[in-house]
């Protein structure tokens, strides 16, 4: 996906398209504003807990894939078991468990285009 469309996607008055309600031409680009704010919020927090506890914020880009499995698994097993949060950042484990997903996505396919 090229810069321009994401530009447009985020700020829909950006890019080449006319002003008019009739010129914007969105049809098959993505709709960024399903995505739950709450989701963003829980990755965003963990990922501020993970940078300073680790001072790099790409950090995570040094782990192995399988290491995140098995987080993302403690997490879920945790939060079934019915622990709501993790002992040691205080955030609930659903958060964690997000943020793992979210780095396996990245590192094993981005995103969809």
């Amino acid at each position: 996906m090229d810069s321009l469309v994401v530009a447009e996607a985020v700020y829909p008055n950006c890019g080449t398209q006319g002003r008019g309600a009739d010129a914007k031409a969105d049809v098959g680009k993505p709709r960024y504003t399903l995505t739950p704010v709450s989701l963003i919020a829980a990755v965003t927090a963990v990922r501020e807990y993970g940078c300073q506890k680790y001072h790099d914020p790409d950090n995570w880009r040094q782990v192995e894939p399988q290491r995140y499995r098995d987080a993302l698994y403690r997490h879920w097993l945790s939060y079934l078991k019915g622990e709501e949060c993790d002992r040691e950042s205080g955030m609930p484990h659903l958060w964690h468990l997000a943020t793992n997903a979210a780095f396996l996505i990245e590192m094993e396919g981005g995103q969809h285009e």
